[in-house]
């Protein structure tokens, strides 16, 4: 799996996995810690969230514009790393919330928030363009020595498997750190006499700023459910007492997560700095390539570039829409987690590691497919493996869709009004969450590291961070609308309907992409 690889690809996804781990630890909880910290409206912290989320791939561009301008990719990605941890920090300090602290607490928050994504957008698409930087080396020298034909294109095809190898590295991370914020959250109630309840935070903030409002359906929800979680720490005499001690015990468990979060910074600066010598340098790369191009060449380049960027542009059109669609696993996905399924004690984040366990588990087998189809002559392209990547979402969200009509789901809003004992009854089996995940993974894997691959090769040589930022960019822009998942959820008549908005934009997605297929492939030839 690693033979023939570059020798920075390694060290270089080891450094980017302790910074995925601690990203994951925080993302893992953020809608839902919003929630139950402030006591948001899911869609109110699924706008914060979809901000945050698009601030960390529109900040790439940021840091790819100062990498390219500097041509100091490494120390770019260095200050990266320390920013993000002191992103971390503030968000490690366990302020409790009231009413008299809600406005400077939300805003402090924020600004750990954009640390955090001004951090990661130096970070993230300068490593993937070193990544990329050396699998250009590598070509170049096999083309130094003479290399051509089928033992050029087998040399060539290494770049996609590279970056699915940097993929399952990211993913290494993404599995282990959904644990870390449930079981320290759980551990600190433990600790005070309490256990944990998904449902209960905001039944606590609901009775907290207007007991009156609730319905008799809500309060006894609310005191049957602090029966099942005291353990002693609780006077439930006091039903105002008992909602901030909840709240301020399970709030602050998931502070002290965010510690882990700050040594994996370390970490993974550590692993950086130790290897920093091995990875390539753009800047002298280009400098000495520059001399070399004749006026004539240098128009022929400017004509290829302009194709080259007008078929960046057309794939990250449409990758927009899968980021939308995707990355519903920490909006939608974590409320149809928490409410729909029974999950018994399984905090509703823990589900997200499921997708991270796929990518590692079935990269290995994607790759040996693809190896095996390049061997037979019937290589598939990039652009087509974004095409299939395109059907398999929908598929997913067509799998949602007949899930929540057979058991004929009302709204988010509608069912958390319900008993308990309703909502009980109606919920699904654990194994709906698997299957959803599966499908995304295999969708993501035929679109993610395929899509950073698909940049590398055609972004060109001077502009590889503003390139891999323009990838980051379009995530982006489908990250910042991600906020309307929880939205549909919660307004629409019917569950199934909010499924069926994503299960016809992936189409539509996967349609023009269809469209431009021989074009993109003429392109990147």
């Amino acid at each position: 799996m690693f033979k023939n690889h570059p020798k920075g690809l390694i060290p270089a996804a080891l450094s980017n996995m302790g910074e995925r781990f601690g990203y994951y630890i925080m993302n893992a909880v953020l809608l839902l810690f919003l929630c139950s910290k402030f006591g948001l409206d899911e869609s109110v912290a699924g706008v914060i969230y979809a901000v945050f989320y698009a601030g960390i791939y529109v900040l790439s561009l940021v840091g790819g514009t100062i990498a390219d301008r500097t041509q100091n990719y490494k120390s770019t990605i260095q200050w990266g790393l320390v920013i993000m941890a002191v992103g971390y920090v503030l968000l490690a300090v366990p302020v409790v919330h009231s009413a008299g602290n809600h406005t400077w607490l939300l805003v402090f928050t924020c600004v750990a928030l954009f640390l955090i994504a001004f951090g990661n957008g130096l970070f993230k698409g300068n490593l993937q363009a070193i990544v990329g930087q050396m699998y250009d080396n590598m070509e170049a020298d096999a083309i130094k020595k003479g290399v051509q034909g089928e033992e050029l294109n087998a040399i060539k095809e290494r770049r996609d498997s590279g970056f699915q190898i940097f993929y399952v590295f990211i993913n290494i991370g993404g599995l282990i750190a959904p644990f870390v914020a449930p079981m320290l959250r759980q551990w600190w109630l433990g600790v005070k006499g309490m256990v944990y309840n998904a449902n209960l935070p905001e039944l606590c903030h609901k009775f907290l700023n207007d007991a009156g409002s609730m319905t008799s359906e809500q309060m006894n929800n609310l005191n049957e459910l602090m029966g099942k979680v005291n353990q002693g720490g609780l006077d439930l005499a006091n039903m105002e007492g008992a909602c901030n001690s909840y709240l301020e015990v399970f709030n602050t468990g998931v502070h002290y997560s965010f510690i882990a979060s700050v040594v994996a910074m370390f970490i993974s600066l550590a692993i950086f700095m130790i290897f920093k010598k091995i990875f390539p340098t753009p800047a002298k790369k280009e400098a000495a390539a520059a001399v070399d191009y004749t006026p004539e060449e240098k128009a022929s380049m400017a004509r290829e570039i302009k194709q080259r960027m007008y078929a960046l542009f057309a794939v990250l059109g449409v990758c927009v829409f899968f980021w939308l669609s995707f990355h519903q696993n920490g909006q939608s996905l974590s409320v149809f987690a928490r409410d729909y399924v029974i999950t018994d004690t399984i905090a509703p984040e823990i589900w997200q590691a499921v997708n991270p366990f796929f990518v590692i588990v079935l990269t290995p087998v994607i790759m040996l497919i693809f190896s095996q189809l390049t061997k037979a002559g019937r290589a598939i392209s990039t652009p087509r493996k974004i095409v299939i990547g395109m059907f398999i979402t929908a598929l997913a969200y067509l799998f949602l869709m007949l899930i929540s009509m057979g058991h004929n789901y009302p709204n988010g809003e509608d069912f958390r009004a319900m008993s308990v004992a309703d909502q009980t009854a109606m919920k699904s089996e654990w194994w709906v969450l698997i299957a959803t995940y599966f499908f995304l993974t295999v969708a993501e894997l035929f679109i993610s590291p395929l899509g950073l691959s698909f940049v590398s090769k055609i972004a060109p040589k001077h502009l590889q961070g503003i390139c891999q930022g323009l990838w980051l960019g379009a995530t982006a822009l489908g990250n910042l609308f991600i906020w309307i998942g929880p939205v549909m959820l919660n307004k629409m008549p019917s569950l199934w309907m909010c499924w069926a908005v994503f299960f016809a934009i992936c189409l539509i997605a996967m349609g023009v992409m269809w469209g431009m297929v021989k074009w993109l492939e003429k392109v990147t030839q």
